[in-house]
């Protein structure tokens, strides 16, 4: 596998920001045959033409990537770069055997007919990683994640479209919406992944002590309502408005590192019984603690996220893909660039490129406030 080159460009004008990538790039000299692509969501409805364009002038057929309310990279020998409330576009291309990736169109439901199409390849290259965008209007969506992520053996990576333009469009060959789609590489592409988060605990650790299903009912033998309240209080009084913005249960996760506890969103409140509905299933007995969103937590884990991807490599890196959370970026690390700052710090001269989604995707589950981080080696 060769290195990966990227470029990005920024302007009012599609045209001009297509012919900027693929002059930078400069595939001719490179015979690329794989492209990633991301654009903030001013340029949502000009995706197709985009594609079109660049394809006609890079020569490269296979492209994937979507729109995000912002983007980032950090490109060799430049100062990191985001992109929130401009038309922007960041591309990264690079050279692989034709054999040893496919590209996917959108899974919207079951994977019968993914099973079909790609079967014979599947058993043959032994899929190891996945990069992967999904719709957020989907309902299936974490259904179709967990049984990707199963069917092909893969470790999945990526993110969930964002977009205030009223359309969500992935690039997978085409641009299309509803579902996942992506690029999943064979057994022989060597790469690394990683999962950061953005919050820090606010208090000691409990014990479940009600559950059913993702309702979390008590702990340490109180309604888990009248807890959080409690423990929140020294910083600011609990909205049940806003509940699901402020507040976050930890969890213990397998993502997770020594003994840390995953950080779950709260989608639901019941005052009068003082439960609290999370984003996943709870059982009885469980290590848990509150937490609250932190930028120094959120950059000290980003940075150890790298210690550890960087300490597994056995070889120079060539390239990475990088996905956050909307707020992410700039609401919780103050610019739109500081992350992708951060992780060119330890990756050094290697492109990096990635988008701001609705939602992250790490191995087989989605995530929510988190940066989810591949790098190929």
């Amino acid at each position: 596998m060769g290195v990966f080159r990227a470029a990005q460009a920024a302007g009012s004008d599609w045209r001009q920001l297509v012919a900027q990538i693929s002059q930078r790039l400069d595939v001719a000299a490179h015979g690329d045959n794989i492209g990633l692509l991301y654009a903030t969501d001013y340029l949502a409805r000009h995706l197709g033409e985009i594609l079109t364009e660049l394809r006609r002038q890079t020569g490269i057929a296979d492209w994937v990537g979507t729109v995000g309310i912002g983007i980032g990279a950090k490109l060799a020998g430049e100062a990191a770069i985001g992109h929130f409330d401009c038309p922007a576009l960041v591309a990264m291309v690079g050279q692989l055997p034709p054999d040893s990736f496919r590209v996917f169109e959108p899974i919207h439901g079951n994977l019968d007919a993914f099973r079909r199409q790609y079967g014979d390849w599947l058993a043959q290259a032994h899929p190891l990683l996945g990069v992967v965008h999904g719709d957020p209007r989907n309902p299936l969506a974490p259904s179709i994640v967990s049984d990707l992520a199963e069917a092909t053996g893969s470790f999945l990576v990526g993110g969930m479209t964002s977009s205030r333009a009223g359309n969500f469009p992935q690039v997978a060959q085409r641009v299309v919406e509803g579902g996942f789609s992506g690029v999943l590489f064979g057994a022989g592409i060597g790469a690394a992944m990683g999962l950061a988060q953005s919050c820090a605990a606010i208090g000691p650790q409990h014990r479940i002590t009600g559950a059913a299903n993702n309702l979390l009912m008590e702990v340490d033998g109180r309604p888990a309502l009248a807890l959080l309240k409690e423990e929140f209080a020294p910083f600011f009084d609990v909205n049940l408005e806003r509940i699901g913005w402020d507040c976050f249960v930890g969890l213990q996760d397998a993502l997770c590192h020594g003994a840390g506890l995953m950080a779950h969103g709260i989608i639901g409140v019941d005052p009068d019984r003082g439960w609290l509905a999370l984003d996943r299933m709870v059982e009885v007995g469980a290590t848990m603690a509150f937490m609250r969103l932190s930028r120094s937590a959120a950059e000290a884990d980003l940075r150890a996220m790298l210690a550890r991807v960087t300490a597994t490599a056995q070889q120079k890196a060539k390239g990475a893909v990088y996905f956050s959370c909307v707020h992410r970026g700039p609401p919780l690390f103050g610019s739109a660039e500081q992350e992708f700052a951060i992780i060119g710090d330890s990756l050094g001269a290697v492109p990096v490129i990635g988008f701001f989604g609705s939602g992250e995707v790490c191995h087989d589950r989605i995530h929510a406030f988190t940066g989810v981080l591949a790098v190929f080696f």
